[in-house]
């Protein structure tokens, strides 16, 4: 998707994943400098009262709900989209949604204005082997370029006082974000630092749109994150590799909608139905392994799991546990800018704007030092791993001396290696200052860079090759 670049798959794509839940400095009552945002321990984390919520209501507003309310007017869109493929096409929808790509939805405002508008499953559905899977996280995105380029160009085609005034609300926003959007590679997603960006520019009480901020945004270097798998969350008791979403979930969902709602009337309206796209989350299962499986090898797999892995990131089959444990960064040993982030005041006025506003009545953002261990359902269809999506296979992870420095890949959802339980790749002996044109450097995962490294995690090294064989054959039953 990252790779094809037209209106269907490219710009228009670029601008809607900006959503998928960084200028001078200002003060004023905005600024919450030398205010620190709360802080959670690492160790488990308690559950916490969720808000219930109907699962097919859910499914409704998230392909034909507008979660996000302002986007590309209708008649613009017709006049550019090429038709979805087949494979793009979700069940259910009916009117102008059943024929938009999975990642569009049709919204028709009270003053009669025709918008199509991105959804959240831009980053929030993937492709595994050209079938698309909801709640798969899209590694395949691009956001290197610059997002105002594209909204330029878009605005090309829209006509019309009322068109242009809608479509105008959208761009201005882009532009006001573009500059805290952009990773150095394909496939890691930049939506912490886009919230961030957005905040900047939001009255906390109010939710009001100011051109100009009102905290001081990012830094401009946009840390990786890799999109995990929503069919985690029926086991997840916070939110966020670092566990911050406290609370209620729901609201924490929702929190994208800040790109568009400019009141807090308006983002109340999006929260009336976020419990039941929580509940449509929550009850997704991993998809099955859809290759053979050596039922011999898995057999004793499951014994080496549960004496390596399973305290971390629990039990499986009949006696299935979760303990929820955030394990210190400085134990797990991978990149510790993600936490580093939360716990050591760069993101505090941004996490302390959140829990004094609108999306913070319900719960928190309370990052602990260090990354939660995923539950590992259907983790198989993940790569690549860590959260910072730096480890392109499984047998890599497993086996630290397997980490390429340097590397790339297809992008390809048909690219996998039913073998390593990852993505096929080339090592390279050059990062991004050896690559031969921009093309080929943004499609380079350089681990040297701040964020990107993919260190740590090193659990796996003291198994024999025999045992993590066994390990990775018992991985794809789970």
């Amino acid at each position: 998707m990252a790779i094809q670049f037209d209106w269907r798959r490219g710009k228009l794509a670029v601008l809607s994943a900006l959503l998928c839940v960084s200028c001078s400095q200002q003060t004023g009552k905005q600024d919450l400098k030398g205010i620190l945002s709360p802080r959670s321990p690492v160790g488990p984390v308690p559950a916490e009262k969720q808000r219930p919520g109907d699962p097919e209501a859910g499914y409704r507003a998230l392909t034909g709900g507008p979660i996000i309310t302002c986007g590309i007017p209708y008649a613009a869109y017709k006049r550019t989209a090429a038709p979805p493929a087949e494979n793009q096409l979700l069940p259910g929808r009916e009117g102008v949604n059943a024929e938009l790509p999975y990642d569009r939805t049709y919204v028709k405002k009270a003053d009669g204005v025709e918008l199509v508008v991105p959804n959240c499953l831009t980053c929030h559905a993937g492709f595994f082997n050209d079938q698309l899977i909801i709640g798969l996280g899209n590694e395949s995105l691009d956001f290197t370029g610059d997002p105002s380029t594209a909204a330029e160009s878009v605005g090309a085609y829209v006509s019309g006082e009322t068109d242009t005034a809608e479509w105008k609300k959208w761009a201005d926003r882009v532009t006001a974000v573009s500059a805290y959007t952009r990773t150095n590679t394909i496939g890691p997603n930049p939506a912490i630092d886009l919230t961030w960006a957005l905040i900047a520019h939001r009255d906390r009480k109010t939710l009001a749109w100011s051109p100009k901020p009102l905290l001081q945004p990012p830094s401009g270097y946009t840390l990786p994150v890799s999109m995990p798998p929503w069919w985690r969350m029926k086991k997840k008791h916070a939110m966020f590799y670092t566990a911050s979403g406290r609370g209620d979930h729901a609201r924490h969902m929702i929190l994208g909608s800040v790109f568009c709602e400019d009141s807090v009337e308006e983002a109340r309206a999006v929260d009336a139905y976020a419990p039941d796209l929580r509940a449509y989350i929550a009850s997704l299962d991993a998809p099955p392994y859809p290759f053979a499986i050596d039922g011999k090898r898995a057999e004793p797999g499951q014994q080496v799991f549960e004496a390596n892995c399973a305290r971390c990131h629990g039990r499986y089959g009949e006696n299935r546990t979760y303990p929820n444990l955030v394990i210190a960064a400085e134990e797990l040993g991978t990149d510790p800018a993600l936490a580093a982030a939360g716990t050591a005041g760069a993101d505090d006025r941004f996490m302390r704007w959140v829990n004094e506003s609108f999306y913070g009545e319900l719960g928190r953002l309370a990052p602990a030092p260090g990354y939660i261990a995923p539950p590992l359902d259907g983790v198989w269809a993940t790569a690549p791993f860590l959260h910072n999506g730096s480890v392109p296979t499984l047998e890599a992870l497993l086996d630290s001396s397997k980490r390429p420095l340097y590397w790339t890949r297809s992008f390809r959802s048909s690219d996998y290696n039913e073998q390593t339980l990852g993505w096929n790749y080339t090592a390279l002996a050059y990062g991004k200052g050896g690559a031969k044109d921009s093309d080929e450097r943004k499609r380079i995962y350089d681990t040297t860079l701040p964020g990107y490294s993919n260190k740590g995690h090193v659990y796996g090294d003291a198994l024999s090759d025999g045992e993590r064989r066994q390990l990775m054959e018992y991985i794809k039953t789970l």
